[in-house]
C-alpha cells in the first residue's frame, strides 16, 4: 500500500511540475510566435502604406482595392521636382506710387517649380521588386486569409478627409496557439504590444496613416 501511494505521488509531483512548466514555458513560447507573426504582417502593412500615400500623393484619393492598387504601382510615375525663388518688379503698385514700372522698387517674389523628370512609383518604393504583388496576402503558413483594405472618407469639423485603413485580425493571425493567450492579447493596452482586436495601418474613424504597431516589430524592409 505504501508503494502505491508513493508512486501515485510521484505521479501528481511529475504531473503538477509539468503544468508549472507548461505555465512559465507557454507564454515565452507564444509571444515568441506571435512577435514573428506580426513581425511578418507589418511588412506587408508597410508596403501596403507606402503605395497608399503615393496613391493620395498622385491622385488626391486613397483606394479600398488592391487590384486598384497594384495597376497604380505598375503605371504611376513620381515627378521629380526642382523649387526655385524669382522676384519681379510689382508692375501696378509702382505706377500707383508714380514710378517707373520696371525698376520703381516695388517687387513681388515668387516661387517657380520646373519639372526635371519622372520616376516610377514601382522603382521608388519597392526597387524594382515585385513584391507589392503579394502584400495582400497574410505571409503565414497555414494561413490562407488576405489583408483587409478600406477607403473612403472622413468628416471632420465639415471637412472631408480621404482615410483608408488595411488590418488583419489577431485571431486570423493567432488561432493556433492558446486559446486563453490568445484572449490575454486582444485585451492589450501598452505602448510595447499592439493594442486591440487587429494589427493595422490607418484608420476609418480618424485622419491617421500610421500603424498601430510599436517600433521594435518592425524589420529591415525587404529588398
Amino acid at each position: 500500500m505504501k508503494i502505491v501511494l508513493q508512486i501515485v505521488l510521484w505521479i501528481a509531483i511529475i504531473f503538477l511540475g509539468y503544468k508549472l512548466y507548461g505555465s512559465i514555458t507557454g507564454p515565452i513560447e507564444f509571444n515568441k510566435i506571435k512577435e514573428a507573426r506580426y513581425k511578418k504582417v507589418i511588412v506587408n502593412l508597410q508596403d501596403i502604406q507606402a503605395a497608399e500615400l503615393a496613391h493620395q500623393e498622385i491622385t488626391g484619393s486613397f483606394t479600398g482595392s488592391f487590384d486598384s492598387l497594384i495597376r497604380f504601382i505598375d503605371t504611376a510615375q513620381y515627378a521629380i521636382t526642382q523649387r526655385r525663388d524669382t522676384s519681379y518688379p510689382d508692375v501696378a503698385k509702382n505706377k500707383a506710387f508714380g514710378l517707373d514700372p520696371q525698376t520703381g522698387g516695388y517687387i513681388l517674389e515668387a516661387i517657380i517649380v520646373d519639372t526635371l523628370r519622372f520616376t516610377s512609383v514601382k522603382d521608388s518604393l519597392y526597387q524594382g521588386t515585385d513584391r507589392y504583388k503579394s502584400m495582400m496576402n497574410i505571409p503565414v503558413e497555414g494561413i490562407d486569409k488576405k489583408i483587409e483594405l478600406q477607403a473612403g472618407k472622413f468628416l471632420k469639423n465639415d471637412v472631408e478627409y480621404a482615410v483608408f485603413e488595411a488590418k488583419v485580425a489577431k485571431t486570423d493571425l493567432l488561432s493556433d496557439l492558446d486559446k486563453d493567450l490568445m484572449a490575454q492579447e486582444l485585451q492589450v493596452v501598452s505602448v510595447d504590444g499592439v493594442n486591440g482586436k487587429f494589427i493595422k495601418v490607418g484608420a476609418m474613424d480618424e485622419v491617421n496613416t500610421s500603424g498601430n504597431w510599436p517600433k521594435n516589430l518592425e524589420t529591415a524592409k525587404k529588398q
